[in-house]
């Protein structure tokens, strides 16, 4: 709404124009009797009226009578102080210039200060009692934990409130060596890094911790909650105070993020030799808005690729990721398309046209349940399609392609695992291929556990059982996962892509997996979880255990148990050296899975599944009809 909008504008102009006029007339009058008390009458006498002709006159240009009292900020008290000098100058001039004398040589300097006390004090009090009658009805104290920055722009902002949501009393730093000072006027009185006898140094416990500092994750902060939950105190994070949002919604403090409790070391990426892989070159990504391919989109954007292919089955899903990436790099060429990665003459139509350079193949069904209870589809699009969309690629002369795998391809209890594995068999036999002719698409595979936060995980589950109250599903108490963040996992993918189109030496075959530290364990993410949303488990939310799923297991692996890691020179990527298979024996199975698939026979495809994959154990006893020996 614009000035002439506001109705109430002019009036609250008037108000502060006559106030303004009557503190500067009370300061010239008050200046007199300081610099001649002996003779305390202004002369001439109309000079304090001068002297608010004046402040109206001058703080017209400098925004006075515009000035808001409660949000008085240390920029509007500059300009208050620079509006006193000048009226002072003007009326000492005025004085000078009538013939009259100065009450005493220090009279300017006397008449600057009073000028200025009377338009800042005033307004300065104004606000201090706002903020406290706004404090006084608050329900809950609270405590900052964070930098003195972060800890600033919160306090200013909670400052501003009608209705101030907290009584803050005091901050926790993140050092030590801030202890005792103070910041708008509270003190500081613990550092985290005191670790769990950090709240004990605390006079009167708060209701409420809130984390400000945004770096402020990981093993501290898991510390630091867990302190505070054997003290009944919450632990709530401060938004992100420079974001645009709504007035009634910047203040709302968020649930801690289970992604801020993973204890992973930040890895340096080698981005200079990502953006000589991809700056200038077409690129295609299948699964484009799935949780992996989004991403992969997002950062591929970064990096100036020549053109980018959206390819996904999910209409609605490729919509999305289109509009973030026009968001995201306007300028970036993108065609978006909707096929299915099975359908071998439009993905070969869609490569052949595109000319892909190269192709980061994230497409696949990866929830076991419904994979299990669709054994052909699983193998139709993760096996088959795989084969379809590398032959695809290779046929338009791509140079490199990404298959993106997963954990459940190590020792597959699932269906889905021995497809995923399977593909990869394929995509290694291509690149071993490649290598050895010196010529050719170069194929790299890429394993990874679960991504926090993925469409379907555990993670958006277990948020939305919390909304409706509970209880949250847990399949059995030892099951255990690795996790990391989505960014992070796509971040590694192009480290591994850059690595295994180059020229440094890898094993034959080797697939890259990714350092996912240690794994965790499902029931604790569920209790983690209850508690960073204020709540207890078994007490207000119940925890449920279901049993174990067709196909999953209690604990996946990275590693076959004959493999062995091996180190590479780039930090988070290990090497993976699997049973090799050559490309003419991987090809045949394919080729007559295929037909078993297209023919619908169920068994005979798990029985060529499993001669390819013997690890696969999902079905015990299983064999080969004779014919097929």
């Amino acid at each position: 709404m614009s000035h002439s909008e506001n109705p109430l504008l002019p009036i609250r102009m008037a108000v502060n124009i006559g106030l303004d006029g009557v503190l500067a007339a009370s300061a010239v009058g008050g200046s007199f009797w300081l610099a001649n008390p002996g003779a305390p009458i202004p002369q001439p006498h109309l000079l304090p009226l001068a002297g608010a002709g004046a402040i109206w006159l001058i703080g017209i240009p400098f925004g006075l009578s515009r000035l808001h009292w409660r949000f008085v900020s240390l920029r509007d008290l500059v300009l208050m102080g620079a509006t006193a000098v000048v009226t002072s100058i003007m009326l000492t001039l005025l004085m000078v210039g009538a013939g009259g004398l100065l009450p005493s040589p220090a009279f300017p300097f006397i008449l600057t200060l009073m000028l200025a006390a009377s338009l800042t004090v005033p307004k300065l009090l104004y606000r201090l009692l706002r903020q406290k009658r706004g404090q006084q009805g608050a329900a809950q104290t609270a405590m900052l934990v964070g930098d003195g920055e972060h800890a600033e722009l919160f306090l200013s902002a909670h400052a501003q409130q009608r209705h101030a949501p907290y009584r803050i009393t005091g901050l926790v730093a993140l050092t030590e060596k801030h202890i005792g000072r103070r910041v708008h006027g509270l003190d500081v009185m613990s550092a985290v890094e005191l670790g769990e006898t950090m709240l004990d140094r605390l006079a009167d416990k708060p209701d409420l911790l809130i984390i400000t500092a945004p770096q402020f994750t990981g093993d501290q902060l898991k510390a630091l909650i867990r302190a505070a939950d054997a003290r009944n105190i919450r632990v709530m994070r401060a938004p992100c105070l420079t974001r645009l949002a709504p007035a009634d919604q910047a203040m709302g403090l968020q649930p801690i993020a289970i992604e801020d409790l993973l204890n992973r070391r930040q890895v340096r990426l080698d981005l200079d030799a990502m953006a000589a892989l991809i700056a200038g070159r077409r690129v295609m990504v299948t699964g484009a808005g799935g949780s992996i391919g989004s991403e992969l989109c997002r950062q591929l954007a970064g990096f100036d690729p020549a053109e980018i292919l959206l390819l996904d089955s999910s209409e609605f899903a490729l919509w999305q990721i289109d509009l973030e990436i026009k968001e995201l790099a306007p300028s970036l060429p993108r065609r978006t398309v909707v096929a299915d990665v099975r359908d071998e003459p439009h993905i070969r139509a869609i490569a052949r046209n595109f000319e892909p350079e190269l192709v980061f193949h994230a497409a696949a069904l990866k929830h076991v349940p419904i994979v299990e209870a669709n054994k052909l589809e699983g193998l139709r699009t993760n096996t088959l399609g795989t084969r379809v969309v590398a032959d695809a690629a290779a046929a338009a002369g791509a140079r490199l392609m990404v298959l993106i795998s997963t954990d459940k391809a190590v020792n597959p209890s699932s269906v889905m695992g021995a497809s995923k594995r399977l593909a990869e068999m394929y995509a290694q036999a291509l690149d071993v291929e490649a290598r050895r002719n010196g010529h050719g698409m170069r194929c790299v595979t890429v394993r990874f556990g679960n991504v926090l936060g993925s469409t379907g995980s555990v993670v958006p589950l277990f948020r939305h059982q919390l909304a409706q109250g509970g209880p949250l599903t847990v399949t059995d108490p030892a099951m255990q996962r690795y996790f990391m963040t989505v960014r992070e996992a796509v971040g590694l993918v192009l480290q591994a892509s850059t690595v295994g189109c180059g020229e440094e030496a890898t094993p034959d075959g080797g697939i890259f997996v990714l350092d996912m530290g240690e794994p965790v364990k499902i029931v604790d993410l569920a209790r983690q979880m209850i508690r960073l949303a204020g709540l207890k488990p078994d007490e207000d939310i119940q925890i449920k255990f279901t049993g174990l799923r067709p196909g999953e297991k209690l604990f996946e692996e990275l590693f076959h148990g004959a493999e062995k890691p091996v180190p590479t020179e780039h930090e988070g990527l290990l090497m993976a050296t699997p049973r090799f298979v050559d490309l003419a024996a991987v090809n045949a199975t394919i080729q007559e899975l295929a037909q078993t698939v297209r023919q619908g026979d169920e068994v005979y495809a798990m029985a060529l599944l499993r001669r390819m994959v013997p690890e696969f154990l999902a079905t015990p006893g299983l064999a080969l009809p004779h014919a097929a020996e």
